[in-house]
């Protein structure tokens, strides 16, 4: 089937997002999360650039993750930070009631805060993080969604501290290196799971740099890097972190 990239094909409902979806398919989705991510969004990366330089001059870092999903990156940067001996806060917060029960079930001593509910709520509560994260989720908001999303971020984070919503980049290359990537591993690593098939409309489904742009505020950046990735980001007075 052949598809027209030049616009979002906002009718493509993933199949992990169906209320009705196989638990048991949906469980093992969560839990490849990780592989997926460790191969896409690079969080190795996030933290020597982002998350390490702000912990080492906050005595205890606030992180929230929104739309966390399986929080395999909450676990991820949680693991790290205590390694290298850090002390952080760290938020997974999903509307998707079904994610925060199966992240808290396998936290596995990361210590990760799991919460199910809206930013919207988060704001209401007066909270406020130094780093405010989302990987994968720009793809699943409308415009006014993602006008929400960019506000409530920007509420909920320091002055000095970092926002940075990261997401795949639509293109007809995208959805062709994806689909190329994951076929082999569809009968092995990713059977039996949504990935492939949900990963090949989250790239029809996801936003260009270009149309980001047009939603980001003064002071917010957007950014595109190889292969196919996109980045929102907004960055306070660096003063605090040297």
């Amino acid at each position: 089937m052949k598809f027209d990239f030049r616009e979002r094909d906002v009718d493509a409902i993933e199949l992990m997002d169906d209320p009705h979806a196989d638990a048991r398919m949906l469980a093992r989705t969560y839990g490849r999360f990780g592989l997926l991510n460790a191969l896409l969004s690079h969080p190795g990366r996030l933290y020597r650039r982002d998350i390490r330089p702000r912990a080492a001059h906050t005595q205890r870092l606030r992180i929230l993750d929104i739309g966390a999903g399986g929080a395999d990156l909450c676990r991820f940067l949680a693991w790290r930070l205590r390694r290298d001996g850090f002390d952080a806060e760290i938020t997974a917060l999903d509307a998707d009631e079904r994610a925060i029960r199966w992240a808290q079930a396998h936290d596995r001593g990361a210590g990760v805060t799991y919460r199910c509910a809206m930013t919207t709520e988060l704001v209401a509560a007066g909270e406020t993080y130094d780093v405010v994260l989302s990987n994968h989720v720009l793809h699943h908001l409308d415009r006014a969604q993602l006008r929400t999303v960019i506000g409530d971020s920007r509420r909920l984070v320091a002055a000095s501290g970092l926002i940075s919503h990261q997401d795949i980049a639509r293109s007809r290359a995208a959805y062709l290196l994806y689909a190329g990537v994951t076929w082999p591993l569809a009968r092995t690593a990713l059977a039996d799971s949504f990935i492939r098939e949900d990963g090949l409309m989250s790239v029809r489904r996801s936003y260009t740099v270009a149309e980001l742009q047009e939603f980001a505020p003064p002071g917010w950046s957007v950014r595109g890097s190889i292969p196919a990735r996109l980045e929102l980001r907004w960055n306070g007075d660096p003063a605090p972190i040297g």
